[in-house]
């Protein structure tokens, strides 16, 4: 009995030490977990200082839990000052964006024009030698616009002059090469020859690379909104003409041609708008021939215009200048924006008679959209020219001359204009500036 007695004994013994070697492996492995999470969340802080104090600190448990929450709540709190303090240093940003826009009369081309670019040892048509004088004003803008009077119905056509136009194809590589970016079709002109002629004219700029528009060839083409994207300004144009000099549109494609209806013009108006752009150009192709002011019905479209919506108005087909004018409209709705108009900006190139049909300009317009999507037209500016026909040559006759830069160069003797030719660009300056008026600052 005694032997059971202390059998029972060392066996109790022996579970009262494993019960202790069992506790204390269980404290060490909850210590060690405790350990490793705190310092998981110390990593997570990057404070050391507080790390080190809590190894000083760690007598118990529930200390090291203290300490470690205390650390936390530390570093939220430097973290969320650093983040008001980055909120509040940063500066606005300034989200107006502002570019020029610059634009030009009627390209026209008579047969003395392509008579005087034809190079017979190539038998071809080279009109670059024309815009040596100002292609830098063209290329240089964010945007240019034109407006073309005559087709590119092909050679096998023959090249024609007035009244009905067909010019050589690299008349539009000429234009792509100073920098033109769209070009009105909708004119007078544009039937010419015919329906196939408008449509061969289309398929030339697009060889070209020029953005075109006025004219189509289906109608799911006139439905759709030529829109250029202008340093992150998204501009819609829109284009019409009075009229195709008696020539009918073709029965059944009506759609060939934007001529001046205000029903169509609204509805072009609201499309452009549905594609969220920021400003509309009106290219309209009206007015009273070789008439240096605007017609109460030119001034009237305008209004109608500017009322739904459009912001730009660039006019053409007088074959001479007409006026200017940035104006604040009131809109139906109260609101108030600000607008502009030139109603005709004369012959880009042309070889007509009348010696004011030579005059003409290249307008620049400088134009921000602002924080509120507001646009402001900030400047008006525009430059002198002419086309100038030199009698003293055979070939490459006719050159588009900067008229200011040619008189200055002339007064400073560096120039081979003669004397005659000097004064009438005096002249001509002149008129150019009393019918468009001072520059807009």
């Amino acid at each position: 009995m005694r032997r059971n007695v202390r059998k029972k004994n060392k066996r109790n013994t022996f579970e009262k030490k494993t019960m202790n070697i069992q506790k204390k492996v269980l404290i060490s492995l909850i210590v060690i977990l405790i350990f490793f999470l705190f310092f998981a969340l110390i990593k997570t802080s990057s404070n050391k200082n507080d790390f080190l104090n809590f190894l000083n600190k760690n007598s118990t448990n529930n200390k090291a839990l203290e300490s470690a929450n205390n650390i936390i709540d530390e570093n939220s709190a430097i973290n969320q000052d650093n983040l008001n303090n980055e909120i509040i240093n940063e500066e606005p940003q300034n989200n107006s964006i502002t570019f020029n826009l610059t634009a030009i009369g009627d390209t026209l081309c008579h047969n003395t024009q392509y008579w005087d670019a034809y190079n017979s040892q190539t038998d071809e048509y080279d009109f670059s030698y024309v815009y040596d004088d100002i292609k830098h004003y063209t290329k240089n803008a964010d945007i240019t616009v034109g407006s073309l009077e005559t087709t590119f119905a092909g050679k096998e056509k023959g090249y024609s002059n007035y009244p009905t136009f067909n010019s050589p194809d690299s008349l539009a590589t000429a234009l792509k090469k100073i920098g033109i970016d769209v070009i009105s079709l909708a004119g007078n002109h544009a039937l010419d020859y015919g329906y196939a002629g408008l449509c061969r004219t289309i398929d030339v700029l697009d060889e070209a690379d020029i953005s075109h528009l006025g004219t189509y060839k289906t109608a799911e083409d006139q439905n759709k909104t030529l829109i250029k994207n202008v340093k992150g300004v998204k501009i819609a144009f829109i284009n019409y003409t009075y009229g195709t000099n008696g020539i009918p549109v073709p029965s059944g494609k009506e759609y060939c041609l934007n001529l001046i209806d205000k029903d169509l013009i609204k509805k072009q108006i609201e499309q452009a708008k549905s594609k969220n752009v920021d400003m509309i150009v009106a290219c309209m192709h009206w007015g009273i021939e070789y008439k240096t002011y605007a017609s109460n019905e030119q001034k009237e479209l305008a209004d109608f215009l500017f009322q739904n919506g459009v912001d730009v108005i660039i006019g053409n087909h007088p074959h001479v200048i007409e006026p200017m004018e940035r104006k604040k409209i009131t809109l139906a709705d109260g609101t108030q924006k600000q607008v502009f108009v030139v109603y005709a900006l004369g012959n880009f190139t042309a070889d007509q008679h009348e010696e004011i049909t030579r005059d003409s300009a290249i307008l620049n317009l400088n134009i921000t959209k602002n924080e509120n999507g507001k646009i402001s037209i900030n400047k008006v500016t525009y430059t002198p020219i002419y086309m100038y026909k030199d009698p003293n040559v055979k070939l490459h006759k006719f050159k588009i001359l900067d008229i200011e830069k040619c008189i200055a160069e002339y007064e400073a003797g560096s120039s081979n204009l003669s004397a005659n030719t000097y004064n009438n660009l005096k002249i001509q300056l002149e008129k150019i500036k009393s019918i468009l008026g001072d520059e807009l600052n």
